[in-house]
């Protein structure tokens, strides 16, 4: 493991932000979210529940996203948007010096999520009754969006060995092989696994999907949240075969915990391809944006990069935290280590239970809201997934209310 910029190594596992940038962000301040209509915390009307279940972070955003969104506010009218030419060079900027993807203006789609996104693609891409392969336990709205367009879900279950994850190539080489696949979404990095896919890993997906003529959707909407010892290798900038051969969705929605301004973009280089997916996105209509997404997507791509970084220290800390908490107190419960995202997957087959039970009983007994693992397939059915995006005092009674509720399934 080594030292990253900006960080100082402190005692073996943990690191601690160098004393300029101490106080210059705040993530330990709770900001209270109940009655803004919050999708987490106003879904569930009982008093006292602590959500820790959808992905989205109980920080404010990067003071840039801030200002920039206020002061597009205050100019009072909200009219249909233009999208200017420094959103897509603030896109291409921020790809290019980040994590070396270089990308041209043609190649961008705007669109008001990755969600809507990845089914306009597959609407693009498919025809109803062919198959699109997934790898789980995976995002569960990727079953719905293939779904929702006639398709049929080729599950390449992640192999669970040694309390984390692999591929299994060999399976994904027979199910690509099958002339009724013809699209493969991508999670990288990978939710709820946690892991960032290495560019090893990468290219042998790639030369599969080439091999069968699958064309590959890479979801990389939680690209920026990667650990120390793990890179982000965008999958279309492998090769060129790749990038011609796929479409790419972003956000700063996950790292900059924007999704309610509602901005996304595909990537895609080939130009036939592009058109099709750009006829699927104005056939679903979602080809209009808000002008606060704009901003917002400007202000973190050209301003948020310190914010950022200080953002994933603090997230890893977290991580260290829960994972000692669990050490020594639910040494039971293996926790996966976590490369990328800041959703923690922990493995809960010592209790013999289906998963949607557990986050009953959590919720109902503990007054916790973690994610049941059957969400993401059957291959999840004996874990939870945990949101960790939050101020270290809430994560401590979380992880409570969390060693009380599993305690008590246990005698």
């Amino acid at each position: 493991m080594t030292d990253r910029p900006g960080l100082q190594r402190c005692f073996p596992g943990f690191y601690v932000l160098q004393e300029r940038y101490m106080e210059k962000y705040d993530f330990d301040t709770v900001v209270p979210r109940r009655g803004t209509g919050s999708m987490k915390w106003d879904a569930v009307k009982r008093d006292g529940i602590l959500p820790m279940w959808v992905a989205d972070m109980d920080f404010r955003t990067a003071p840039a996203v801030v200002k920039a969104v206020t002061d597009r506010a205050m100019h009072g009218i909200f009219g249909y948007t233009h999208v200017p030419d420094e959103y897509y060079q603030a896109v291409i900027g921020w790809f290019g010096r980040r994590h070396g993807f270089n990308i041209s203006k043609e190649w961008i789609i705007y669109v008001p999520g990755v969600v809507p996104a990845l089914s306009a693609i597959i609407k693009a891409m498919t025809s109803p009754g062919e198959k699109v392969i997934i790898q789980t336990p995976v995002y569960n709205c990727f079953f719905s969006s293939i779904r929702n367009n006639g398709c049929e879900a080729s599950h390449n279950p992640l192999v669970y060995k040694d309390v984390t994850y692999s591929i299994d190539f060999e399976d994904l080489e027979r199910k690509a092989s099958d002339p009724a696949a013809t699209l493969m979404i991508l999670c990288n990095p990978h939710n709820p696994a946690g892991r960032v896919w290495t560019r090893e890993e990468l290219i042998r997906i790639g030369e599969i999907c080439l091999r069968h003529n699958v064309f590959v959707i890479a979801d990389e909407i939680h690209c920026e949240l990667t650990y120390p010892g793990h890179e982000y290798t965008p999958f279309a900038s492998v090769s060129e075969e790749f990038l011609m051969h796929s479409a790419t969705c972003t956000s700063p929605s996950k790292a900059f915990n924007t999704a309610g301004l509602q901005i996304a973009n595909i990537v895609c280089a080939d130009p036939d391809i592009r058109a099709r997916i750009d006829r699927a996105v104005n056939v679903n209509e979602v080809c209009d944006v808000n002008p606060f997404g704009v901003a917002g997507l400007v202000a973190a791509y050209n301003e948020g990069g310190e914010w950022l970084e200080q953002l994933k220290a603090y997230l890893y800390d977290n991580y260290l935290y829960l994972k000692d908490f669990f050490r020594n107190e639910l040494p039971d419960f293996p926790v996966l280590p976590l490369e990328g995202t800041y959703l923690v997957w922990a493995d809960c087959s010592v209790l013999g239970m289906r998963s949607e039970d557990i986050e009953r009983r959590l919720l109902l007994d503990s007054r916790l809201w973690i994610n049941a693992g059957i969400h993401y397939g059957e291959e999840g059915d004996s874990f939870i997934r945990i949101n960790i995006a939050c101020p270290k005092s809430v994560l401590a009674d979380g992880l409570k209310r969390l060693a009380s509720g599993l305690g008590a399934m246990m005698r």
